[in-house]
């Protein structure tokens, strides 16, 4: 699979390797990104859109990496209903359901999807989303 096939289509498998290898490039992009901002050395707004051009291979990996463990790419629709609980103002709701619908589901969300896509097994073999994962050609 090539880097263009791994971070802009959503067909095919990838295995844990290639998943965390992401992870960790958008984790350091978002450090770098956000320190820069913090500093002033580049627009919030221009953060927020780098953030949003990030999207689109996130959720290719990801789907990706769904497929590999057999499951649908719907699945990672969980992680856009995390973000909108995240962002939400539940001060409405009042006492313990403030932090738990604003805090505590989007965040166990995050933790289960994080687990179920970096640390099991993908499928062996072929499945219905196609033939055994591809190893990513970085060079």
């Amino acid at each position: 699979m090539t880097i263009q096939q791994w971070l802009f289509s959503f067909k095919g498998r990838i295995g844990r390797r290639d998943f965390w290898i992401w992870i960790v490039l958008w984790a350091l992009a978002m450090i770098l990104l956000f320190s820069l901002a913090g500093n002033g050395l580049v627009d919030l707004q221009m953060a927020a859109f780098m953030l949003v051009c990030l999207i689109w291979p996130t959720a290719c990996v990801t789907v990706k990496r769904l497929h590999d463990r057999n499951k649908s790419g719907l699945w990672a629709l969980l992680m856009v209903v995390a973000w909108i609980l995240l962002a939400g103002n539940w001060a409405v709701l009042g006492g313990v359901w403030v932090w738990a619908v604003g805090r505590f589901i989007p965040t166990l969300i995050m933790v289960m999807l994080l687990i179920e896509l970096g640390a099991f097994v993908g499928t062996q073999g072929e499945n219905k989303f196609g033939k055994d994962t591809l190893d990513v050609k970085y060079r």
